[in-house]
């Protein structure tokens, strides 16, 4: 399977959740955590990730949490990904650490160079303020996946 990771996917979340907020808007990563159902130690490693990358902003003290560090519309999810993972490669022989013997004129390498290369131009335009203007649907799946997670915990603990 090709697919990303949890790490990258959590990145994707609390940026989005950031971006249906007010622009300059901080928040605790707790409320994140707790909205958007993350592990909190998680979306504090991540911050940590995306500010070294200058999607998030951190500010400590009274009224600080994290806030995004430009306009979502300047923020894509190839951004998001490659402060995660590093990058996008389909196969290591694009990745320039590995050297292929058969690379010279592989039409193999070729084709997954074109993939890898539609896919990074796809996710380049998708914009965190297109996402976030789609997501009412998403945090109210959250909220309600949350009620009934805490319901159930509720009832096994009344039994």
């Amino acid at each position: 399977m090709i697919g990303i990771s949890r790490q990258t996917d959590y990145a994707a979340r609390l940026v989005l959740h950031l971006a249906t907020l007010e622009p300059g808007t901080r928040v605790s990563i707790g409320e994140i955590a707790q909205l958007r159902l993350l592990p909190e130690a998680f979306v504090r490693r991540l911050s940590a990730s995306l500010v070294k990358t200058d999607i998030l902003r951190t500010a400590r003290g009274t009224g600080g949490g994290i806030s995004l560090a430009r306009p979502a519309a300047e923020i894509s999810l190839l951004d998001v990904i490659e402060a995660v993972e590093g990058g996008i490669v389909l196969n290591q022989c694009l990745d320039g650490k590995h050297i292929c013997p058969l690379s010279k004129g592989c039409p193999v390498q070729g084709a997954w160079a074109a993939a890898t290369q539609a896919l990074r131009d796809h996710l380049a335009g998708v914009r965190f303020d297109a996402l976030a203007h789609d997501s009412e649907a998403h945090l109210s799946a959250h909220l309600s996946r949350h009620a009934a997670v805490r319901t159930a915990a509720s009832a096994c603990t009344v039994s």
